[in-house]
């Protein structure tokens, strides 16, 4: 695999641009792709985002609004919001050349087919090699150059040696693996997860319910990737279980503060942050993708009720306690 010099990052919001940044650190050049043209003009001449408050950004990022410029770089980095993810790909296969990588950061599973977002890629770009990047990363810390881990999932070695190259560095440390399944499922359910323990904190149940929450769910993230073929490894490192914890534990995290929002009943403040949460689309694909596999998971399909069905959040969570004794071991 040749060295990756130049990455086209496909998306410019708050991750999007960190990640151009992280390129930057790891002496790699980047170019962003912003759907919008006010955000491309206010990286290119003011070096800041909107969606990146108080962070000022390395000159040497450049931003674009045509994503035909991206069409000359190494690798692609996919950070574009799940649910569209195969409108863009299905663009980015008329203008980027053949066996280019691509790089999965979104998190999140398609509603319309219940597919892992690596499945969309494959049908929609079909010559890209692919490979998947998620961890416990909240973007404002990372583009701070605050610590950070993450898993690179990668089938082919001499890839995985050539992103990690590309964006490696002290402060953000890439872990190889060869399960893109397990990473994409711990990156998804734990966003649905974030929901639930925002009401459990919005509904002031305590520290001990957010432990039982965290704890049953991670349980649910394990039988849903197991079920597809992911490994418990990976469920257990950082694209799994580091990722519950972080984003079930802090309200910088948006799913988290939908939940917050949701029970403490303030329905605007639950519809703006609707808006950039993929937990309320996850959590229609995971319930879908569950009853198909006939994986139990009563707590991500408790969320689906409230956040997509109108469920009582009362009600629900009543529910889910009055649910029969069973081992821990048991699904």
């Amino acid at each position: 695999m040749n060295a990756i010099r130049r990455i086209g990052i496909v998306g410019a919001g708050a991750w999007g641009t960190t990640l151009g940044l992280v390129a930057g650190r790891a002496g790699s050049s980047a170019t962003v792709w912003a759907f919008e043209p006010d955000v491309a003009e206010a990286i290119n001449t003011r070096h800041e985002n909107p969606y990146l408050h108080g962070v000022e950004l390395d000159p040497a990022l450049r931003a674009t609004h045509r994503l035909g410029d991206l069409a000359d770089a190494d690798a692609l980095l996919l950070v574009t919001p799940a649910q569209h993810l195969r409108g863009i790909c299905t663009e980015l296969s008329r203008m980027a050349p053949d066996g280019i990588p691509a790089v999965i950061c979104a998190k999140g599973i398609e509603i319309a087919t219940g597919k892992l977002l690596s499945d969309v890629v494959a049908e929609t770009m079909p010559r890209s090699p692919v490979a998947v990047l998620s961890g416990p990363t909240f973007a404002a810390e990372v583009a701070r150059g605050q610590p950070a881990a993450v898993t690179l999932a990668c089938a082919d070695d001499g890839l995985a040696g050539a992103l990690i190259a590309a964006l490696g560095a002290p402060a953000f440390r890439p872990y190889r693996s060869t399960d893109q399944t397990g990473a994409q499922v711990g990156g998804a359910v734990k966003n649905v997860l974030a929901i639930a323990s925002g009401i459990v904190t919005g509904r002031a149940l305590g520290d001990s319910a957010r432990a039982a929450l965290i704890t049953r769910g991670m349980a649910e993230m394990l039988r849903l990737g197991e079920a597809l073929g992911g490994e418990r490894e990976t469920l257990m490192g950082l694209s799994g279980l580091g990722d519950l914890v972080l984003t079930c534990t802090s309200a910088t995290s948006r799913n988290m503060r939908l939940g917050i929002a949701l029970g403490e009943e303030r329905p605007p403040a639950a519809t703006a942050h609707a808006a950039v949460a993929e937990g309320v689309a996850t959590a229609a694909a995971v319930s879908v993708l569950a009853a198909r596999l006939d994986v139990d998971m009563p707590i991500c399909a408790a969320v689906d009720a409230v956040v997509n069905h109108g469920a009582a959040i009362d009600g629900t969570i009543r529910a889910l306690m009055d649910r029969p004794f069973r081992a821990e071991t048991d699904a």
